[in-house]
């Protein structure tokens, strides 16, 4: 089970480092219904990261490393092609960066946080984790990570709901906040969300980055050995 922890901490840093789904949190907590919208955003987050993850250990079941200490082949290909994937959200990304004073394009769905319902809250973060690219295919690259390690169920199951918890620790921090502080909260939220809004492409591209590279190396390793 070390093992598996071990291999998804650093996904969950990263999928922690999701600038929108902080800033669209963030907003939420400004609105009337702050008091259920922001827990049922977190919650939906955390709903959409399980999600994947679970479903990828379901279908790699039993697909842990030969019996040479290879991994199976069908995680040298996985990993290939998330990082070939996580390579193009890069570049994407850095091609849409804003440039000189150009204003930060920010969803359309952050303008209407108002009138949101927990329902509809709690469908947007299921989506952003579960849906938006970086973080999907971040997701998958964990749950794979765990199911290479060829541990038992359980231990699995342990491994993944560490990554979730970390992957939860971004948009979970202004929640948190919001609460334990009330009213004195709202400068700390209003210099993140500001913060995340001039730095979110910089991040993305960055952790994006560092993954592809990490999962390429690994698939060219394993596939050359």
């Amino acid at each position: 089970m070390g093992e598996a922890i071990g291999q998804i901490l650093p996904y969950g840093i990263a999928v922690a480092l999701s600038a929108f789904p902080i800033i669209g949190v963030v907003l939420m907590l400004a609105t009337p219904r702050a008091r259920s919208n922001g827990p049922a955003l977190l919650l939906g987050w955390v709903l959409g990261l399980a999600l994947v993850g679970t479903l990828v250990l379901l279908v790699s079941g039993g697909a842990g490393p030969s019996d040479q200490g290879q991994p199976a082949g069908w995680v040298s290909a996985l990993d290939l092609a998330l990082g070939v994937l996580l390579l193009w959200v890069a570049v994407k990304e850095w091609r849409g960066r804003p440039r000189g004073d150009e204003e930060v394009t920010l969803p359309k769905w952050m303008r209407t946080v108002d009138s949101f319902t927990p329902r509809k809250a709690l469908a947007l973060g299921t989506a952003l984790s579960a849906l938006n690219p970086k973080n999907l295919l971040l997701s998958i690259a964990a749950a794979s990570a765990i199911a290479r390690t060829d541990t038992a169920a359980g231990a699995q199951a342990v491994a993944l709901a560490v990554y979730v918890v970390l992957g939860s620790l971004g948009p979970g921090t202004p929640v948190v906040l919001y609460f334990a502080l009330k009213e004195r909260s709202k400068h700390i939220l209003d210099g993140l969300k500001h913060w995340m809004e001039r730095n979110n492409t910089a991040i993305m591209t960055v952790v994006c980055l560092l993954f592809a590279a990490k999962l390429l190396g690994d698939a060219v390793s394993d596939l050359s050995s």
